[in-house]
């Protein structure tokens, strides 16, 4: 198949499929290609492009989902070696959230800082929660 018919497959860009290609995550030989120099892709490329988005939808890095894929490779995604990155998957998100909290706490700190401290007779002065450390 070619490219646009690969990209309605999968949902991916054109250009996605092309920077997989390049960072060696799928790759097409050159008697994979058409006389036209167009290159045919093969379903092993679409399964591989298939495996690929389910791995950004699980939220993996390309580079987690290139070690991911070369474990595929060797028979070596067993379960318990997928649920493993998956768990660490997890912890990194809870530790994520736990940042993305204290933030928006302090973020609500600092709105109500401006709006019980700016003083409103010289608005076009800077909000001194910025530019002063004594709030």
């Amino acid at each position: 198949m070619l490219i646009g018919e690969l990209s309605l497959k999968t949902g991916l860009s054109k250009d996605t499929i092309r920077f997989y290609e390049k960072q060696g995550l799928i790759q097409v030989g050159r008697k994979q290609r058409r006389k036209n120099n167009y290159k045919e892709y093969s379903e092993d490329v679409l399964n591989r492009l298939q495996a690929i988005k389910r791995m950004k939808n699980f939220g993996f890095t390309l580079n987690e989902a290139a070690t991911l894929l070369g474990m595929i490779d060797v028979n070596a995604a067993t379960c318990d070696n997928v649920s493993d990155l998956i768990a660490k998957k997890v912890d990194l998100l809870d530790t994520k959230i736990h940042d993305m909290i204290s933030l928006r706490n302090q973020l609500i700190v600092g709105v109500q800082k401006c709006q019980n401290c700016c003083n409103p007779a010289q608005p076009e002065e800077n909000c001194p929660i910025l530019v002063s450390d004594s709030l």
